[in-house]
């Protein structure tokens, strides 16, 4: 989808696929406190940058309480608990999550176009995707990076068999891939631009030449439940701040650097080919992920088959 059109959507981003749900009338506590999960990457960042939460939700009496994660997956697990409200993952933590039975909810998409891909040492005889078989790929299981070596391999004719996955953290892989435990990283920005410009590493491939990809915004299902329109609320203010980001990428690079302490010139880097933008899910966004988990069962990596569209959030109208 063109990032012009996934705007407008996202101006008004109110039409979801449907997941029947009780309505949002129902008796609930007065709600006075919001529980967002951020890693120090994308829209959230600025959000709480910029305070955009707590200005909103301040009339209401409701407070903005943020919690950092260096990942996905923990992410997931602290919104199947309730510990987090909301949170922004790429594609894989939410199938694991759904395929364990989490009590999670999609509630919002972000096409991923650039900013996420396979890295290897500048020196590297890995030249093409044929090349990884047998090698040690390092990524963080259950992420986003999972996803694009599944479909890396799959893209050649290689089986994940092929390779020797090496289960990293994106902090504990940056020092692998450096000194060369590791003989290609899957990752995602800021680490991405991190080990191309600070780690001499070189682009084997970018994850958009490999397939669609999205990030998505995810709730606890509970939460969603019960404070349906507030959650709307939400996403609603992280689709505005989306847009800013998607005009002012110097501000957003700034921004970054500040909070994260990585140099300007990677967050430029980072920044300028990032999107932004943040919509509802799209049927062809549900498609995209079914084909996903559906790769994550026949591999054997969840435990059984699921339907994308059975935790997709829609407000219910009362």
């Amino acid at each position: 989808m063109q990032r012009r059109k996934f705007l407008k959507l996202s101006a008004g981003a109110a039409a979801f696929a449907a997941l029947a749900q009780p309505s949002q009338a129902q008796t609930a506590a007065p709600l006075t406190e919001i529980r967002i999960g951020y890693q120090k990457n994308g829209v959230l960042l600025i959000a709480r940058r910029q305070a955009v939460l707590e200005k909103h939700f301040a009339p209401q009496g409701i407070t903005v309480k943020w919690v950092e994660f260096s990942s996905g997956p923990p992410m997931m697990e602290a919104i199947n608990v309730g510990s987090v409200d909301y949170g922004s993952v790429g594609d894989s933590p939410p199938i694991f999550a759904q395929a364990a039975g989490a009590a999670i909810v999609y509630a919002a998409g972000q096409p991923i176009t650039t900013g996420q891909g396979i890295l290897v040492p500048q020196n590297s005889p890995i030249r093409k995707l044929e090349d990884l078989k047998g090698k040690r790929v390092g990524f963080t299981k259950g992420s986003s990076a999972h996803s694009v070596v599944v479909q890396a391999l799959e893209k050649v004719g290689l089986s994940y068999a092929d390779i020797t996955p090496v289960y990293l953290t994106p902090p504990d892989a940056g020092p692998a891939f450096a000194n060369g435990s590791i003989d290609a990283w899957s990752i995602w920005d800021p680490y991405f631009a991190i080990g191309e410009t600070k780690q001499n590493g070189r682009i084997l491939v970018h994850a958009h030449e490999i397939t669609k990809m999205n990030a998505f915004y995810i709730a606890n299902r509970d939460f969603a439940t019960t404070h349906g329109a507030v959650l709307q609320q939400i996403i609603d203010v992280t689709a505005a701040t989306a847009i800013w980001a998607e005009q002012h990428r110097d501000e957003v690079a700034k921004a970054f650097s500040e909070v994260t302490g990585i140099p300007l010139d990677v967050q430029t880097v980072a920044a300028n080919r990032n999107s932004f933008a943040v919509g509802p899910i799209t049927a062809d966004i549900v498609a995209t992920q079914q084909g996903v988990a559906d790769r994550y069962f026949q591999l054997g990596l969840i435990p059984k088959p699921i339907v994308v569209r059975d935790a997709v959030w829609k407000l219910a109208q009362t």
